[in-house]
């Protein structure tokens, strides 16, 4: 998926949970980041930085691998 700003995505969980950022911090993921929308607000490499809008949250560096479409 090529990811651009103003994107609507989530992140996906299989490909996040067995990373190695994972595996580099804290693997008790909010649920938020998988079930409701983020938007893309910036990109840098092979990374996007997305902010998820339901409740006041940081946004999050996350792969452009995984991440989805939020349908």
């Amino acid at each position: 998926m090529a990811v651009k700003k103003g994107d609507l995505v989530r992140a996906v969980r299989e490909k996040l949970e067995n990373s190695v950022e994972a595996k580099a911090s804290d693997t008790r993921f909010p649920p938020y980041i998988f079930d409701s929308k983020g938007e893309v607000v910036d990109l840098r490499g092979d990374y996007a930085l997305v902010k998820f809008g339901k409740v006041p949250t940081p946004n999050i560096w996350l792969r452009v691998d995984q991440l989805e479409a939020f349908k």
